[in-house]
């Protein structure tokens, strides 16, 4: 085994906490009408702050330190054990928004919805969500590798004005395909903006935080 999978290897199996992966529950949001769905992904990622919250609770950072790896090294593998999470929470959320678009979009309670129904359109949405927490909190928690409370309240801030223009863009003259039940071919392009815009912060991110967290002196 490599240094970087043992590394991502014990980030699964030693750093994390149960409560990060019983969030990914939260992904059945996706479901409840009349509700800012966007907001599963917000609560996917309150769990993934507590495993950062556990690291400071266990001295994680200061013993990942002490093996023989490299700094970036460490950065990265909290990035990637980020990523997979978002990852596998972002494909959980896009199987129940296809359920909904294909079986349910008939469906009384969704097409009298008001707020923003589980199309294209919102999964752009929820990977705009998580860029802006790979950004501002993990970005924010490795300027010093120990503080997270503003680091997540500064992402909460930016992740309820995410949600906020998500869910009153469809009502828009000329927008409501955004906010419609069921596929429309026009949602994609928010789709590839939300794609876009998740790699290349979390690129940026990641970057900055490497330069970061290799000036700490822990």
């Amino acid at each position: 085994m490599t240094t970087k999978s043992a590394l991502l290897k014990k980030e699964f199996v030693l750093a994390s906490v149960p409560i990060t992966y019983i969030f990914i529950a939260f992904t059945l949001m996706t479901f409840i009408p009349g509700y800012p769905i966007e907001m599963g992904a917000f609560f996917v990622c309150m769990g993934i702050f507590q495993t950062f919250r556990f690291y400071n609770e266990a001295n994680d950072i200061f013993y990942s330190v002490m093996l023989p790896v490299s700094k970036k090294d460490i950065v990265k593998s909290k990035y990637k054990f980020t990523v997979i999470v978002e990852l596998i929470s972002f494909l959980l959320i896009t199987l129940f928004a296809i359920i909904r678009m294909m079986l349910l979009k008939d469906a009384t309670v969704y097409t009298e919805n008001p707020l923003m129904n589980a199309n294209a359109a919102f999964l752009g949405w929820t990977l705009i969500v998580f860029a802006m927490f790979n950004i501002f909190f993990v970005g924010g928690f490795f300027k010093t590798g120990y503080k997270y409370g503003i680091p997540f309240f500064v992402f909460s801030l930016m992740a309820f004005i995410v949600v906020a223009i998500g869910e009153s863009i469809s009502h828009f003259p000329g927008l409501e395909f955004l906010g419609q039940t069921g596929f429309d071919l026009r949602q994609l392009y928010v789709l590839g903006i939300g794609s876009i815009i998740y790699i290349l912060v979390t690129s940026v991110s990641l970057c900055i935080s490497v330069k970061r967290f290799e000036k700490i002196d822990l």
